[in-house]
């Protein structure tokens, strides 16, 4: 295995056993549910966006390792970025799991880690339970599921 590859499987790891943000910002303005039925996930995403920005984002559930690190690293990434910063990390980690090619890694940052979800087409609905949960809580739904 590569030392690249051990490196992410170390932060996904660490994500997953202390995840980062597992709380909910109070205030919060925006919040939806996320269930992956295959794997049993489930989250609740809150944030607070003010002048077009995420000042503060948290979540609280249960899932895999993936779901929970996936959940707690984007959160980190994207705390403080605007509402189209978002929207443009959300199209490359979806890219990034779900088709083969070299990750941006400048934009990406720590989220390449999921790079090699690709590789697992199970694992795929874990990785991207909570960006979905974000795009339902930013459209004002309450509820997404990656059925």
């Amino acid at each position: 295995m590569s030392e690249l590859r051990e490196l992410y499987q170390e932060l996904i790891l660490d994500h997953g056993k202390q995840p980062r943000n597992f709380r909910f910002p109070e205030p919060s303005t925006h919040s939806a549910n996320g269930h992956n039925p295959l794997c049993g996930d489930n989250l609740i995403l809150k944030l607070r966006i003010k002048d077009n920005r995420i000042e503060d984002v948290g979540f609280q559930g249960s899932g895999c390792a993936i779901s929970t690190a996936s959940a707690s690293t984007m959160t980190e990434a994207i705390k403080g970025k605007s509402l189209e910063e978002v929207e443009a990390l959300f199209s490359e980690f979806h890219n990034l799991v779900t088709l083969e090619h070299k990750p941006n890694e400048a934009l990406l940052g720590k989220l390449a880690a999921f790079s090699g979800v690709v590789e697992f087409p199970m694992r795929v609905k874990c990785a991207t339970l909570a960006w979905h949960t974000l795009h339902a809580a930013l459209e004002n739904k309450t509820q997404v599921s990656t059925e």
